[in-house]
């Protein structure tokens, strides 16, 4: 499961959502991605535990808002630092933490045999569509760490 968290029209929140379409594409020539679901998610967090609830791997690809003015830097965490999260200020764009959707999904038994995110810093969340240049210069990177985690 590929789960691409964000909002197309809301700049830079919308990477998620363009790892997961750029996937898309790519699944009609790589075998590997045939088995894989993608699926785009606003980030609510019963959403999020639906689509992840009972697969063995669960890829969340997100923008965060991270401090860092030029943007683009990646990250990539597995389930227990982001559980971390879970007590500090969201980094997340979204009203609810990634960290607080991890721990829900813990005390409701609803979590995914592993879970990785995979995140850029952006700096663009205003209203409109399209991706500042320096998180669209990340979609390819990120495309192709999913193909290696899925594969």
């Amino acid at each position: 499961m590929v789960i691409g968290v964000g909002n197309q029209y809301r700049r830079d929140d919308g990477f998620g959502p363009a790892v997961v379409a750029r996937l898309e594409v790519l699944r009609q020539s790589d075998p590997a991605l045939a088995a894989v679901e993608l699926r785009a998610c606003d980030g609510e967090p019963t959403r999020l535990l639906d689509l992840w609830t009972g697969t063995d791997l669960a890829v969340v690809v997100d923008a965060v808002r991270d401090g860092n003015d030029h943007g683009g830097h990646r990250y990539e965490l597995v389930l227990d630092e982001v559980a971390e999260l879970a007590d500090a200020r969201s980094a997340s764009s979204h009203g609810v933490s990634l960290g607080s959707t991890v721990e829900l999904g813990r005390a409701l038994g609803r979590l995914p045999r592993r879970l990785v995110v995979l995140a850029v810093g952006a700096i663009e969340f205003g209203f409109g569509a399209g991706l500042s240049p320096e998180v669209a210069a990340e979609v390819d990177p990120v495309v192709a760490r999913v193909r290696e985690l899925v594969g």
